[in-house]
């Protein structure tokens, strides 16, 4: 499982880092909340630890464009900051738990391991716009018709439910659905958006002009 790590401090990023991959967790780092922002959207997330004290911009503004966007991975933050104000604003903006500095490293892997749990259990399934994935048995339903998709076509779907309403460009949709660098000569995406189109029905993914598609009704 992927673990996100927001830690501006390198020595607490490092110590985190070991311990974390030592118990069989994928971990990646951000030591800013530009940073933060652009490795939250990773659709393979399972996790983010989030310190509050970022160079660039307050861990919480982080954690509030994550939910304004509708990313749902779940956030422990950690943080040097213990003022019940803190807390109760940290909670109240989406966070699942709050673990203060300095932290004993078993206390928060446990924690870790328990928001992961619950985490996995709550994802099983997706929602939006009348699209229901399961990402467990790989089926699809559409306004309750079962929907048989390729591969790759859950793949593209899993992401336009899982940012509803977003818009989402060709470029962003080479990366993370086959993994691959922007080529203005691909047609790929235009393809599968195609396929999805006759399957699902004409009027679920729309085109933004000039922008890229978006989960219409979402």
């Amino acid at each position: 499982m992927k673990i996100l790590v927001v830690e501006d401090d390198d020595r607490i990023a490092s110590f985190l880092e070991k311990g974390l991959s030592a118990n069989g967790l994928v971990v990646e780092r951000a030591a800013t909340g530009q940073s933060a922002l652009a490795a939250g959207s990773d659709p393979d997330l399972d996790l983010a630890i989030l310190d509050l004290g970022l160079p660039d911009m307050d861990g919480l503004d982080v954690l509030l464009e994550w939910r304004e966007q509708g990313n749902a991975v779940p956030v422990i933050i950690l943080t040097g900051r213990d003022k019940v104000d803190d807390r109760v604003w940290g909670l109240n903006l989406g966070a699942d738990d709050y673990v203060p500095k300095p932290f004993a490293f078993e206390e928060l892997l446990a924690r870790v391991r328990a928001r992961l749990r619950s985490g996995r259990r709550a994802a099983t399934t997706l929602e939006a716009g009348g699209v229901r994935l399961d990402l467990l048995t790989r089926e699809v339903a559409v306004n309750g018709r079962a929907v048989n998709l390729t591969t790759r076509e859950f793949a593209l779907l899993e992401e336009f439910v899982l940012r509803p309403g977003q818009v989402l460009t060709r470029e962003q949709l080479l990366s993370r659905v086959w993994k691959l660098d922007f080529d203005p000569h691909s047609n790929l995406v235009e393809v599968y958006v195609r396929y999805l189109r006759g399957k699902l029905g004409a009027g679920f993914i729309e085109t933004v002009r000039g922008e890229g598609y978006r989960l219409r009704g979402a």
